[in-house]
C-alpha cells in the first residue's frame, strides 16, 4: 500500500448523529452540546462584564454616581454568573433523578475516537 504525503480523511462515523439513536438519546446529546455552549458563552460574556465594570470603577475618578454605577454592574456580572452555575447544577440534579445524564457529553474526533475516555 501506498502512503501519500498529505495523509487521507476518513468519513465520519454515523453512529454518533444526533438523531440516530431509536431511544431518543441523540437529543439529549444535542441539548447537552447547547446548553454547554451557551454557559461557555454566557461565562465568557460576564467574564468580560466584570472586567469592564471594574475599569469604570478604576476611572470613576471618585464621582460617586460612577462609582455607584460601577459597582452596579459588577453585582449584576456576579448574579448573572451565579444564575448560568446554578441553571447548570439545577439541570444535573434532575438529569440524576430522571436518569438522564444530559451535561456529561462526548465530543467525537475523527473516526469516532472519543479523547475524553
Amino acid at each position: 500500500m501506498a502512503y501519500s504525503i498529505f495523509g487521507t480523511i476518513s468519513p465520519p462515523v454515523s453512529n454518533n448523529s444526533y438523531f440516530s439513536n431509536s431511544n431518543g438519546s441523540g437529543l439529549f446529546l444535542l441539548l447537552s452540546n447547547i446548553f454547554k455552549f451557551a454557559g461557555v458563552i454566557a461565562g465568557i460574556f460576564f467574564v468580560v462584564q466584570i472586567i469592564l465594570a471594574g475599569f469604570a470603577y478604576l476611572s470613576a475618578s471618585g464621582d460617586p454616581k460612577k462609582t455607584t454605577d460601577a459597582w452596579n454592574k459588577i453585582w449584576q456580572s456576579i448574579i448573572g454568573l451565579v444564575i448560568v452555575s446554578s441553571a447548570f447544577i439545577l439541570a444535573a440534579v434532575i438529569g440524576r433523578f430522571v436518569g438522564i445524564d444530559i451535561l456529561n457529553f462526548s465530543i467525537y474526533g475523527p473516526n469516532g475516537a472519543n479523547p475524553g475516555n
